[in-house]
């Protein structure tokens, strides 16, 4: 029986890297593979270094819809009295950090329904706080919807989940507005799949930073006037 699980992911910022490490620190424009397993591993309590949590979480087919399109911001930062490579002396160091300000993202999770039971179970009483890339940026309302766990494919609940967006004049426009622009999905997929994209994000040891390649297709659903109705909270 098929399993899948939905959650919202809502904050003022999030950061999402795939090459975040030296001066240069970035962010896709969707959840990462990596990032949403390792939100899911500090619900469960796994420790960093238990790759066979790490890998029976990555196993869990994503998909994401993006509800509200995040806007792409840079932050500026110097920090001083940084030890030179050589050992002598200190220097100064810029680095360029990327974060979406004001983003909001359905993402789905579909496989092991033992799995998925228990992270129901546990993602709005997590045993570590979670955040969306960066500890500073936590979750700015529950991550599970009304409609979390679910015996739909995951390609059906992203078709047809409530839409995310809670502020009411955005709503009532989209429920007036007869040429709706569709919703982006990002949706893991097979290498063979058509027009499927290699993403560099599925981890294999969160402690050692190791990564392997995953196919992702990236498409669009229709915003439906169901997807809209007057009056349903979204997340519980």
């Amino acid at each position: 029986m098929t399993t899948s699980l939905a959650l919202c992911f809502d904050a003022p910022l999030q950061s999402w890297g795939t090459r975040s490490r030296g001066i240069i620190r970035d962010t896709t424009l969707e959840p990462t593979k990596s990032g949403v397993v390792g939100l899911l591993a500090a619900a469960l309590g796994k420790h960093r270094e238990d790759d066979q949590a790490t890998e029976r979480l990555a196993a869990l087919r994503m998909a994401v819809r993006v509800d509200r399109e995040g806007i792409l911001e840079r932050d500026y930062h110097t920090t001083g009295n940084v030890p030179t490579t050589e050992g002598r002396g200190h220097r100064t160091v810029v680095s360029e950090r990327y974060y979406l300000a004001d983003a909001l993202f359905l993402v789905v999770l579909e496989g092991d329904p033992v799995l998925l039971e228990e992270l129901n179970d546990r993602v709005d009483r997590p045993h570590w706080p979670l955040f969306f890339g960066r500890r500073a940026f936590v979750p700015a309302r529950p991550l599970l919807t009304n409609r979390a766990l679910s015996t739909e494919p995951a390609d059906t609940v992203i078709a047809t989940h409530p839409w995310l967006e809670t502020d009411p004049d955005t709503r009532k426009a989209e429920r007036l507005n007869t040429d709706r622009a569709p919703l982006r999905t990002v949706t893991d997929c097979g290498p063979a799949t058509p027009r499927a994209e290699p993403r560099h994000d599925h981890p294999v040891s969160i402690a050692r930073r190791t990564f392997r390649t995953r196919h992702i297709l990236v498409a669009s659903t229709d915003l439906t006037d169901e997807m809209i109705r007057t009056g349903e909270t979204s997340c519980s």
